[in-house]
């Protein structure tokens, strides 16, 4: 496993994290909780040693396995967590006050309630859940950023966006108060490479790369005939023709690349990995199997510019998170 700075918080963290969203419960079936100890104990294992939970995750269930994990195992573990928006809308609505969505008050509370279900007095990454550039000014995050740090609750403050739009942190990272941006980054959705990307970089701020894998989309297994549990997050993220679209997408991806890349998981995670401004990229992984393939990935290296080059002809603009 190899480490990267994340941005100017001068954590030394794996390239390969956890995406502790799947272990939740609730909007992932099919897992168990043995199941769920035992992938995070094998990637901590194997060097991962940055975690990213929220909250929201099975109403602070992840959290409770996060810490149970972390807190038996010797090694350092770093972990970030998330406060989700009191009014539970991902992402957030344009025209909706901080007020309804971050008071201060609210920011501080569930910072607590994280910190109670780890177990720990200290995160080393706090991150709202959800942004809207229209909170720029407003004092609520600023201040509630400002004293969870003066008071040593978390060591780092950041922003995760939840929706496919990175140009609406922007004027977050120019403010010098945000020390990293969660965002989705992968071979269909490489726009966060064209402004925010060069802007992180300028300013030193840590880039995590959520869903590499576009919620198993960029796995290859998934096709027209794919069931999903209902009311699981996935049956609602590819219902109607959608697993048929994405199965017509991945094969002209895979012939593309053809049979000498490695198995496509691989390839979309060097993908992320491949550009600078990445410190981590962070999969969700409930089994050991899939923990063991993603955390050999950072040692393959990034991938070739010739790759890359056929990897930014499958760019594919499309919102499966919206209605």
């Amino acid at each position: 496993m190899l480490y990267r700075k994340l941005g100017r918080t001068n954590l030394e963290v794996s390239e390969i994290g956890y995406g502790a969203w799947g272990i939740g419960g609730k909007q992932w079936l099919g897992g168990t909780d043995d199941e769920s100890v035992a992938a995070l104990e094998r990637a901590i294992d194997l060097g991962l040693n940055f975690i990213d939970t929220a909250l929201a995750y099975g109403d602070g269930h992840s959290e409770k396995i996060v810490g149970k994990v972390t807190k038996s195992v010797k090694k350092r573990v770093f972990i970030a967590t998330k406060v989700p928006p009191k009014n539970r809308l991902w992402p957030a609505r344009p025209g909706i006050g901080m007020e309804e969505v971050f008071p201060y008050t609210y920011i501080i509370e569930k910072t607590e309630e994280s910190l109670k279900n780890l177990g720990i007095e200290r995160l080393d990454l706090q991150q709202l859940h959800v942004w809207n550039p229209e909170w720029i000014h407003r004092d609520e995050w600023r201040r509630a950023f400002e004293d969870l740090k003066k008071s040593g609750k978390t060591g780092a403050v950041g922003l995760s966006i939840s929706d496919h739009r990175p140009e609406t942190t922007l004027a977050a990272v120019e403010t010098g108060l945000i020390d990293t941006i969660q965002v989705i980054y992968n071979i269909f959705d490489q726009s966060p490479e064209s402004e925010l990307f060069p802007l992180a970089q300028k300013h030193n701020v840590g880039i995590l790369a959520r869903v590499p894998l576009d919620e198993g989309g960029l796995t290859g297994k998934i096709n027209e005939n794919t069931k999903f549990e209902p009311n699981e997050f996935r049956d609602l993220y590819f219902r109607g023709d959608r697993k048929k679209q994405v199965a017509e997408r991945v094969a002209l991806l895979q012939k593309d690349l053809g049979p000498n890349e490695g198995p496509l998981p691989e390839v979309a995670l060097r993908f992320c990995l491949s550009h600078p401004a990445v410190s981590t990229v962070i999969p969700g992984m409930r089994t050991r199997r899939n923990v063991e393939a993603n955390c050999a990935v950072s040692d393959k290296g990034p991938l070739s510019e010739k790759t890359l080059s056929i990897l930014r002809k499958h760019v594919w603009q499309r919102n499966f998170y919206g209605g």
